[in-house]
């Protein structure tokens, strides 16, 4: 199994870092094309979320190569120094990066230890890659393992019960500013899952009045009628930013969305009244730039460690617990593979078994239908057929014998069942 898994995540690379290796969702099946074409792998997928940039690849060669090959298309495909870039990767193998998909999927490896979110974004990594049609082998069987998995350990452990999600830690934080936000305005900018969850924390905070800005009005009118909220476009944002005490971001824009000088005409209307912004997006939606300015608290995805890592500390124990799920998992994985190669022997054993049957059949058929004596053809038969399928065993044990294997024929013994011999 040449199994490789290649990647960035929050723990090993920055915000600025990862955001130059986010992949544009509309671009991706090209990108998986371009890279199986270019790198040296079968089969191939990709993940790309705010915490994390990964490539799921069955090489075709030596692993070494291929991991290399891997980094030089990424380096190229998104215009990044090659020495930069290979300081933040990792490089798992086999079963190392079978465990790591695990780890992923169950949400192990997330900044939100136990965080539900990461398994449909893996299933949506995944599905794009079977309609790029650069998943469809060995790549298929590992990804239903790993699903498998993730829900064997959601079901068993405790894990992913009420996790401090993203938003909830985002939510959080605005309260280190506004005691109460029973008188605040957030502006929210995407309408996607995240910004669904950033919503109802607020309300059920109590917010005064939340505005819902979307590239999309339909996509945030429906948004906005679940919490009583308003809906804008994307272009109301510099209107919508003077009455906003909260902004939180989350789409998945390519380049930044709010700009320093939109903050800062914002901030003058609002007589210089603090403003919490918090970019959750990757890449950003707001210009880092915009942290210079007085009167702003300016927060990325990275900035809410210090939440969710209490909220690690004290799922540590079914953490513990789906660890032991995930060792016991690649123990069956590792059944099915020898099962597999069991399995595709005897089909092709038998296979040769019958072809030789057939060929021996059809010669005792022709010999009864020209005449000739039943019980001689029949005896004929039986040991026509018996000559065949023993000839090839016979001759590599006796091959065995030759070159001293006796390990082969003891095997041989075993294997047909045969007493053993003193001779």
């Amino acid at each position: 199994m040449n199994l490789l898994v290649i990647g960035i995540n929050h723990n090993s690379a920055p915000v600025s870092i990862r955001e130059r290796v986010a992949f544009v969702p509309e671009q991706m099946q090209q990108a998986l094309k371009d890279a199986v074409l270019s790198t040296g792998v079968s089969e191939l997928a990709i993940l790309s979320t705010c915490n994390r940039t990964e490539l799921y690849g069955i090489a075709n060669d030596d692993g070494d190569v291929v991991a290399t090959s891997i980094l030089e298309w990424l380096a190229a495909y998104h215009h990044i120094d090659h020495a930069e870039l290979s300081a933040c990767l990792y490089d798992y193998r086999r079963d190392g990066a079978l465990k790591h998909m695990m780890e992923v999927a169950a949400g192990l490896d997330s900044m939100v230890l136990g965080e539900p979110q990461i398994l449909g974004q893996m299933k949506s990594a995944y599905a794009v890659a079977v309609e790029a049609g650069t998943a469809n082998g060995l790549l298929h069987r590992i990804f239903a393992h790993v699903f498998s998995v993730a829900k064997r350990v959601r079901t068993d452990t405790a894990v992913g019960a009420n996790p401090v999600s993203v938003a909830y830690a985002a939510v959080n934080l605005t309260q280190h500013v506004f005691s109460s936000l029973s008188s605040c305005t957030a502006l929210l900018i995407g309408a996607g899952e995240t910004i669904e969850l950033v919503a109802r924390h607020l309300h059920d905070k109590g917010i005064k009045r939340i505005i819902i800005a979307n590239r999309t009005l339909e996509r945030a009118r429906e948004l906005a009628q679940k919490f009583g909220a308003e809906a804008v476009m994307l272009s109301d944002i510099p209107q919508s930013l003077v009455g906003a005490d909260i902004v939180v971001a989350s789409t998945a824009s390519q380049l930044p969305i709010l700009g320093k000088g939109a903050v800062e005409g914002a901030l003058k209307k609002r007589k210089h009244r603090p403003m919490v912004m918090i970019d959750i997006a990757v890449p950003r939606d707001i210009e880092p730039q915009v942290a210079e300015l007085a009167d702003v608290y300016l927060y990325t995805v990275d900035d809410l460690r210090e939440i969710v890592e209490e909220n690690k500390r004290a799922r540590q124990g079914e953490a513990l617990k789906a660890g032991d799920i995930i060792t016991l998992a690649l123990g069956e994985w590792e059944s099915q593979l020898k099962t597999r190669d069991a399995v595709g022997t005897v089909r092709d054993y038998r296979a040769k078994a019958e072809q030789l049957r057939d060929s021996e059949l059809d010669r005792a058929l022709r010999n009864l239908a020209r005449g000739d004596d039943a019980e001689q053809v029949l005896e004929q038969l039986a040991r026509g057929l018996t000559n065949k399928l023993i000839h090839s065993p016979t001759t590599q044990i006796k091959e065995a014998g030759a070159k001293g294997r006796t390990d082969l024929i003891h095997w041989a013994r075993e294997l047909f069942q045969l007493k053993d011999s003193d001779s």
